[in-house]
């Protein structure tokens, strides 16, 4: 009983929930024993706060037999990045620094989340300050993927993705620079949304202004991630780019006519990246099946000439800004990436951040009159298939060099660079049994039209419904 429960969908739970069918004292509870049964082999969830989570489950029993106002997530299980501020749950952000840091309120996407109706089952595991795309720290370790525990399981989300994937949580909240909450998604064949900026607004941020860090869901399907962006998306005050539409808008259905929908697709971004030739294939052959849903398919991509330098330097300035006093304080406490990064962004002159702006602006233009011509844009999510756990990242992909740990993530960062919304979704396996997405780029705010595309995708190709084999294989 307890592993059906644990498998259904947010959405379906939900109406299960509302209907009485099922009590959140049931829904957390099995949750909860999924945990134990799964948790040990993979190290996804970090801090678990069971005792607090069946109070919260009966508390929102007695609302709903009240007859109470209840919010969209009403019940539903949830677990947060352990970069997400939570009041009175540990906050480590995977690094010594902060290993007994205990906030004491909230930030802004807990808070709503709580307040659609979430119970906090803990916290997932992160990279040191969430830096790189493979989740390992000197605070709690690796978190393992669930289809191959030898594999990474991708980051800085990794631990969100792997506890989704064998159903310890049915939502998952995180964060994406370069590629954090989509990555990790392709690695655990779940769905991860990089949002537009200020869809979902940040708070608290040393960087306000900035658009290369958003925040945003995670979930086992399109449609639950959709349910999840209704609760924590909308304005605010707190966030200068803010955006005004409310996230309510995301709550409804996705289906939508994909007949004349204009999809270009590339595998490797016009030659501007190294992909794997195995994960090359499978993106390839995704064309096909926007083809049969009746779109027009051509094969085509954005000119990300420059999106380089701007994703580099835009992060650099912001890891100078955030944790620069942290890096004067205790470098030994920090692993030598992310000393790096800080550097760079010491190194940057007024001229080179001139440069920036220009190129960025560029970067728009050309990426506005791309989307005059397509509707969408598919690529790969990830250049290689989740890689061997002992690496702190791929040296090579494809038999070219990756010098540094983030080289190997600009079929990511280079979307980041142009402020787009994206989508990764399951789009096969490789002969090895292992999880590849696609990512789905639409125009700049655009991110239902995203969710609505995804979600057709999904429905055609059924490739979210298979399940790690870990699940079955745990005691």
């Amino acid at each position: 009983m307890a592993e059906e429960i644990t498998f259904q969908s947010a959405v379906a739970l939900a109406a299960a929930l509302r209907a009485r069918q099922l009590s959140a004292r049931e829904v957390v509870e099995a949750h909860l024993t999924q945990i134990d049964r799964v948790n040990p082999q993979v190290n996804a969830i970090v801090t678990i706060v069971a005792e607090q989570a069946i109070m919260a489950a009966d508390r929102a029993d007695d609302l709903l037999v009240s007859g109470g106002e209840i919010g969209p997530l009403h019940g539903l299980p949830i677990v947060h990045k352990d970069t997400h501020a939570t009041a009175g749950i540990r906050t480590t952000q995977g690094s010594p620094i902060f290993a007994d840091f205990v906030p004491a309120a909230d930030e802004l996407i807990v808070r709503r989340e709580l307040a659609a109706g979430a119970i906090t089952l803990g916290k997932t595991n992160v990279p040191e300050f969430a830096a790189g795309s493979h989740t390992f720290n000197p605070v709690f370790g690796m978190t393992r993927n669930p289809f191959d525990v030898t594999r990474s399981a991708g980051g800085s989300s990794g631990g969100a993705a792997a506890a989704l994937a064998t159903g310890m949580a049915p939502l998952a909240d995180g964060s994406d620079m370069g590629g954090s909450l989509r990555n990790p998604a392709a690695f655990c064949n779940v769905v991860g949304l990089r949002p537009s900026p200020g869809r979902v607004p940040s708070w608290p941020t040393v960087s306000a202004w900035s658009t290369l860090s958003v925040q945003g869901p995670m979930a086992r399907s399109v449609a639950d991630v959709a349910l999840l962006l209704s609760a924590i998306a909308g304005p605010t005050e707190l966030s200068p780019i803010a955006l005004d539409e409310p996230g309510y808008h995301f709550g409804g259905p996705l289906d939508r006519d994909m007949a004349g929908l204009r999809v270009a697709w590339s595998a490797d971004l016009g030659g501007a990246v190294d992909v794997d030739p195995e994960v090359r294939y499978i993106v390839a052959a995704q064309a096909a099946v926007f083809a049969d849903l009746g779109c027009v398919v051509e094969e085509g991509c954005i000119d990300f000439d420059g999106a380089d330098e701007v994703f580099r330097n835009l992060r650099a300035i912001q890891f100078e800004a955030a944790l620069g006093p942290l890096r004067d304080a205790h470098s030994d406490l920090m692993k030598p990436s992310i000393i790096w990064n800080i550097d760079e962004g010491r190194k940057l002159t007024g001229a080179d951040l001139a440069r920036t702006q220009q190129l960025q602006t560029r970067l728009y233009h050309r990426v506005r009159q791309f989307f005059e011509q397509y509707d969408v844009l598919v690529l790969p999510t990830s250049q290689v298939a989740p890689f061997d756990a002992g690496l702190e990242y791929p040296s090579s992909v494809d038999n070219k060099p990756q010098h540094t740990y983030i080289d190997w993530m600009r079929s990511c960062y280079f979307v980041s660079a142009v402020g787009c919304p994206a989508l990764s979704v399951p789009a096969g396996f490789t002969s090895a049994g292992l999880p590849v997405g696609i990512q789905i780029v639409g125009p700049h705010r655009a991110d239902l039209l995203v969710l609505q595309v995804g979600h057709a995708f999904e429905e055609a190709t059924r490739w979210t419904h298979r399940r790690p084999p870990i699940v079955d294989g745990c005691p």
